[in-house]
């Protein structure tokens, strides 16, 4: 799956907006993507390191408009736990030697607020 297909949009209600202060972000992604997808869509789009994602399917509510009756639709919620303090990866070559990573993470997502 590509990136941009994964994360539909975020979720911002009260709840999810105290648990940034932890590191934890809520989006709403697509019903078939996995955990796995939806770790590399957040490390990519938003340039974090992720350390942890947890999935829910929300089911839809039954509503009433007049005579009418149905239901919303039913979709996927992920809370995602970033790094706050991404340290360098260090791994060893082929040859033997120490090698380390020196990509920048990010501590936050600015762009979850706007």
């Amino acid at each position: 799956m590509v990136a941009e297909d994964v994360i539909v949009k975020p979720v911002i209600t009260e709840k999810s907006t105290a648990a940034q202060a932890e590191g934890r972000y809520t989006f709403e992604v697509n019903k078939k993507a996995t955990k796995i997808d939806i770790k590399r869509a957040v490390e990519k789009l938003f340039e974090v390191k992720v350390k942890e994602v947890k999935t829910i399917n929300v089911k839809g509510k039954p509503k009433r408009q007049g005579a009418h009756e149905g239901k919303t639709s039913d979709w996927k919620k992920a809370i995602v736990t970033i790094d706050m303090d991404p340290k360098s990866l260090n791994y060893k070559t082929k040859g033997g030697k120490d090698a380390t990573s020196n990509k920048k993470f990010k501590t936050s997502i600015e762009e979850f607020g706007a």
